[in-house]
């Protein structure tokens, strides 16, 4: 490193000598004739930080030419570094378990017929409900600790499983905690437009009228809900509800995300579109018109292809059109109870690969720069730029491909996050 002057830029860590996937710059998509271009790679780089931020990004050779000190120099030879992984849809707050449904789908059961029957979100809404806030923290934080575990710094968490006042709150306190004791960023997603809760059977109208006066305003004003999710589907919720909620969300300031066009075609994609939500998610089902209001608003393609392989769907969602109507692919686990038991997001990352035929390079930007924007937090992390939030993990690999190629094969040696950093 340079001498110290006056005009020496002070860094707190420096690595030396890494291989950076920046994820800025190239190819939204890859068109096969580029399988590492779009993830913006640097070989034989430099990366810095200072106050949990990124400070400088380069080749090491342009950094010779920089004064510089750093109170902590790593020599990363070979190493690659990649953006903190962004996992950007799940459900992992929740009481009990339904492997007994897991059972019945191998039987020939179907995810509605198990629905209609008591079972689904309804089953695990009566173990939340049941549960202690401490007993659901501490049947959760295993599963935040196993995403982190393998690179995940931002989580999205939703509620979903109380469908009442005190119970939805219960579960977004819990996963605030989650944040505050793993030192991850926790997106708290309220969730009460998730299910019917049995009390209101027969009244949907008056539960969707509790979500908007009671739910959603005591969510906001104690400050636990950072966004608004709805599940628009034939066994949930209507286009015309959804939209009355997402409403009451806007006037409350909180974004939208969207369960869209799962199960059947909802006009999800465009509903999420004409209320200008972040993310529209799932869409096997999606139609045309969807697909194109999503491309003209930004909004961002959820894919979940853990639910896909675990309900054994055989309708894929229209990745080919996604990519022509160049829309951001996000991809995610889906972590819930019954449709996607998965703590993994490299497992979801290898699924998106193999299941829904992503690239690595899209799928690798599907967990970081993509899965930042569905969370609208594209501007603070998903990507290696300067100003970005520090969140790291640190990888021993060839090449980031690996990631998706290879399952249980891949630890970070390092995690950092803008708070701390960690050895694995």
């Amino acid at each position: 490193m340079k001498s110290s002057t006056a005009n020496t830029l002070a860094w707190d860590r420096v690595w030396l000598g890494v291989n950076l996937a920046t994820m800025t710059g190239g190819p939204a998509y890859n068109d096969g004739q580029d399988p590492t271009g779009s993830l913006g790679e640097l070989r034989d780089a430099a990366l810095a930080i200072k106050d949990g931020r990124i400070a400088w990004v380069g080749s090491r050779q342009q950094l010779a030419s920089v004064q510089w000190s750093a109170a902590n120099v790593t020599l990363a030879e070979g190493l690659w570094i990649t953006p903190g992984l962004v996992e950007c849809h799940t459900h992992l707050v929740y009481g009990g378990d339904r492997s007994n449904e897991f059972a019945a789908r191998l039987r020939g059961a179907t995810y509605e017929e198990i629905s209609r029957a008591g079972g689904g979100i309804v089953a695990t809404m009566r173990a939340t409900r049941t549960a202690s806030e401490d007993q659901l923290f501490e049947q959760s934080l295993p599963r935040a600790l196993a995403l982190a575990a393998e690179g995940v710094t931002t989580l999205e968490i939703k509620s979903g499983y109380g469908l009442d006042l005190d119970n939805e709150l219960k579960m977004l306190r819990v996963a605030r905690r989650i944040g505050e004791v793993t030192g991850l960023t926790v997106i708290k997603t309220f969730l009460g437009a998730h299910a019917l809760p049995p009390e209101f059977t027969g009244r949907q109208e008056d539960y969707v009228r509790h979500v908007c006066d009671d739910m959603l305003p005591a969510a906001a004003t104690a400050k636990l809900a950072d966004a608004v999710d709805v599940f628009c589907e034939r066994i949930a919720f209507t286009e015309e509800q959804t939209r009355r909620i997402f409403e009451r969300a806007r006037e409350l300031g909180l974004p939208a995300r969207l369960h869209a066009d799962q199960l059947s075609d909802g006009n999800g994609g465009e509903i999420a579109a004409d209320c200008g939500a972040l993310s529209a998610d799932h869409l096997e089902y999606a139609s045309e018109r969807s697909l194109q209001r999503m491309a003209e608003r930004g909004v961002v393609a959820g894919l979940l292809p853990g639910a896909f392989y675990y309900l054994r769907e055989t309708r894929l969602p229209p990745i080919e059109r996604l990519r022509e109507l160049n829309v951001p692919m996000a991809v995610s686990t889906d972590c819930n109870p019954g449709t996607s038991p998965i703590a993994s997001l490299l497992t979801a990352m290898n699924m998106a690969c193999v299941v829904f035929r992503l690239t690595a390079a899209e799928t690798l930007r599907g967990v970081t720069v993509h899965a930042a924007r569905a969370l609208g937090l594209a501007k603070d992390r998903g990507a290696l730029e300067v100003g970005a939030r520090a969140d790291l993990a640190i990888w021993r690999l060839r090449h980031p491909e690996q990631l998706c190629a290879e399952v249980g094969v891949h630890r970070p040696v390092e995690i950092v996050l803008a708070t701390k950093s960690s050895r694995t």
